[in-house]
């Protein structure tokens, strides 16, 4: 345990960005799953409107450094390319 006040600060101080960082990853992926799921039914509309999402969380977690900006482009890429193959 911590014996410093500035020390049983940080502990505090830590458990809430982890449990940020948690909420932000769990929402993050749960988005990208719903996109995986309707490309594997082959619904490519519904596909492109949860990919809006999805962008949309990806991209608020890589503002908030919970993910570096290649990772972020790479797996919106990887999406955009499962929707497009839907196409053809």
């Amino acid at each position: 345990m911590p014996i410093l006040d500035a020390a049983k600060k940080y502990v505090k101080v830590t458990a809430k960005k982890n449990a940020f960082n948690k909420k932000t990853k769990l929402s993050m992926k749960n988005a990208i799953r719903k996109v995986r799921d309707a490309i594997l039914v082959k619904d490519r509309p519904e596909a492109e409107k949860l990919f809006k999402s999805a962008q949309q969380t990806i991209d608020k977690a890589m503002k908030k450094g919970i993910l570096k900006k290649n990772t972020a482009a790479r797996r919106k890429s990887s999406l955009v390319k499962k929707i497009v193959a839907l196409k053809k």
